[in-house]
C-alpha cells in the first residue's frame, strides 16, 4: 500500500502548484477574488456536497467543494467533503492535491478529517485483479493543507491512523485461504520487528491447553487451521507502575458457524469475522509508529470455526479459562467463546482498562444499523471515554445498558453458563453480559461492531470493509497517553 505525502503549508493558494486544489465554500460566501474572473466562476453552487470546477489558468485546477450552512459543518462534514474531493481528484489523474482548510473554530480538527477522509476514500483492494488500476488513477500521492493551524499534530495522528484504517481493510477483504491465524500471526510478528518498542508473543494449541483456554480450543476444534492467542505488548511510557490499556480483539479468521451452520446467502462475507482483530492488530501499529508513551497490551483470539467430524456439537460443556463451565448450544455463538478467555488472560496480564472489539451480534445490527456501534461497559467514565474517542474521528459508539436481569438469562442448566439463550431475547446484551463475567474485575467496554465493520455506506468507506475501529482505538490511546 502506498503512502501518501502529507505537508502543511503557509503558502498563498494561488501560488499551489497541486494538479487539484480544493477550496471549501459555505452558503452566502463567494469565492475569493483571484478566482472571481476563472472560468465557470459563475456555475460555483454553495450547496452542501455540490462540486464545480474552474480553470484558472493558474493553478490549472480548482475545485469548489459547497460545504453548506457554516454552522452545520464539522470535522465529519470535512471527510465527506474530503472523499468527494480526492475522488474527483482519482478521476482527474491528479496526484497531488492541495486542500485550503476551511475557517472553523476546531481548525486542526478540520485539518485531521481532511487527511483521514483523503486516505480512505482512496483505498482500493485489487490485489486478485489481472488489470489493476493504471499507475495515472493510482489516487492522492501527496496532500497539501494550506493555512493547517496544527500545534497538537492532529493531522499527521489522522493521517498514521487512517493508513493503518486500510491496511486492516486489506485483511478484511483477504480471503481466509490466505488470512488464517498463521497469517495474522505472521503479520503481528511484522509489526513487532518494525518498531522496537513493540514484542509478541504467540500461543499455539500446547500452549492453550496448558494454560486452561477451552472456549479458543473448542471453536477451533472443527477446523483444520490451528488455533492462536497473539498478544502484542508496546512499551512507549519506560514501563514502571504506569497503567496498562488492553486491546482484544475478535479473530475468526472464517466463520462457518460451525455444526450450528449459517445460511449460506451471505456467508462469504464471514471472511471478515476477524475485523475486531484486524483492528486491533494494525491500531497497535499506528500507535507504536506514533511513538505514544503509553503501556499497551494487544490480544487476538485467531481461530477458524468449521463443521467437522471433530467440531463441537451444541450440548457440548466447555470450561473457560476462569473456571467457569459453559454449555455450548450454539457453536455460530462463537465470539464470545474466544473473547472470554482473551479478556480473562488479558486481565491477568495487568490491565486496568480493557477494551475489546468484536463483529459479535447480528443482533446490533437490527438495533443500530451501520451508524454506530454498540458500546457496553461497566464503568461510566471509560464507557465515555470510548464514545467520545470514536465521536472525534467519526467511528460512533452508542451506549447498550449492561443489567443483573441480562447476566440471568446466561446461566446454564447443566453448566454454570449457556452461550446462547433459548429465546432471542436481547441478543446483543446477552453477549455483553456473558462477556462481563471474566474480565476479573478489570475496567473494561465491550464495541460489537457487527454493523459498522463493513458496508457502512459513508463516501469515505464506501460498502465494504471499514476499518471501524482502527481510528478509535488510536484516539482512545492518544488521549489516554495526554493523561499520562
Amino acid at each position: 500500500m502506498t503512502r501518501m505525502r502529507l505537508e502543511l503549508t503557509d503558502r498563498d493558494p494561488a501560488d499551489s502548484a497541486a494538479d487539484l486544489l480544493c477550496i471549501g465554500i459555505h452558503d452566502g460566501e463567494e469565492l475569493p477574488g483571484w478566482l472571481a474572473d476563472a472560468a465557470g466562476a459563475g456555475d460555483v453552487r454553495t450547496g452542501w456536497r455540490e462540486l464545480t470546477l474552474l480553470r484558472p489558468g493558474s493553478p490549472g485546477r480548482v475545485l469548489v467543494v459547497g460545504l453548506g450552512d457554516r454552522e452545520d459543518f464539522d470535522p465529519e462534514r470535512a471527510r465527506v467533503a474530503a472523499a468527494l474531493a480526492a475522488r474527483r481528484a482519482r478521476r482527474y489523474g491528479a496526484g497531488e492535491l492541495a486542500w485550503v482548510v476551511p475557517d472553523h473554530e476546531r481548525r486542526a480538527s478540520i485539518a485531521a478529517a481532511l487527511t483521514a477522509g483523503t486516505i480512505l476514500a482512496g483505498y482500493r483492494f485489487d490485489r486478485f485483479k489481472r488489470d489493476r488500476d493504471d499507475v495515472d488513477e493510482a489516487g492522492v500521492a501527496t496532500l497539501t493543507l494550506i493555512g493547517a493551524e496544527d500545534p497538537g499534530g492532529l493531522a499527521a495522528t489522522a493521517k498514521v491512523a487512517a493508513e493503518a484504517a486500510n491496511r486492516a481493510r486489506d485483511l478484511q477483504n483477504l480471503p481466509a485461504n490466505y488470512a488464517d491465524p498463521a497469517f495474522i500471526a505472521t503479520r503481528a510478528r511484522e509489526i513487532a520487528d518494525a518498531h522496537a518498542s513493540v514484542s509478541v508473543e504467540v500461543l499455539g494449541p500446547d500452549e492453550l491447553e496448558r494454560e486452561g483456554m477451552g472456549g479458543i480450543l473448542a471453536v477451533a476444534a472443527g477446523s483444520a487451521k490451528e488455533p492462536a492467542l497473539i498478544v502484542l505488548r508496546h512499551s512507549g511510557s519506560g514501563g514502571g507502575s504506569a497503567p496498562l490499556l488492553g486491546l482484544v480483539g475478535k479473530t475468526v479468521t472464517f466463520d462457518s458457524g460451525g455444526i450450528s451452520l449459517k445460511p449460506s446467502a451471505g456467508m462469504h462475507e464471514m471472511k471478515m469475522d476477524m475485523s475486531g482483530g484486524a483492528a486491533v492488530l494494525e491500531a497497535t501499529a499506528a500507535i507504536a509508529e506514533l511513538a505514544l508513551p503509553i503501556e499497551l497490551i494487544a490480544v487476538l483470539p485467531a481461530v477458524e470455526n468449521m463443521p467437522s467430524g471433530t467440531a463441537t456439537r451444541p450440548s457440548d460443556v466447555i470450561t473457560q479459562l476462569n473456571g467457569l463451565t459453559v454449555e455450548v448450544n450454539n457453536t455460530d455463538a462463537e465470539g464470545r467463546l474466544i473473547l472470554a478467555d482473551a479478556l480473562t488472560w488479558c486481565a491477568r496480564q495487568g490491565a486496568d482498562r480493557i477494551v475489546d472489539v468484536a463483529t459479535l451480534t447480528g443482533a446490533v445490527v437490527v438495533a443500530l444499523g451501520s451508524t454506530y456501534a454498540g458500546l457496553m461497559a461497566n464503568d461510566d467514565e471509560w464507557a465515555e471515554e470510548v464514545a467520545a474517542a470514536g465521536a472525534i474521528v467519526g467511528e460512533l459508539a452508542w451506549r447498550l445498558p449492561l443489567h443483573r436481569e441480562y447476566t440471568d438469562l446466561t446461566k446454564g442448566k447443566v453448566a454454570d453458563l449457556s452461550n446462547a439463550g433459548a429465546k432471542r431475547k436481547a441478543g446483543t446484551l446477552y453477549a455483553g453480559a456473558y462477556l462481563e463475567q471474566f474480565v476479573e474485575g478489570a475496567t473494561w467496554a465491550h464495541l460489537d461492531i457487527a454493523g459498522t465493520a463493513w458496508d457502512v455506506g459513508r463516501e469515505y468507506v464506501g460498502k465494504g470493509a471499514s476499518g471501524y475501529g482502527v481510528r478509535l482505538l488510536v484516539e482512545l490511546a492518544r488521549r489516554h497517553a495526554e493523561r499520562g
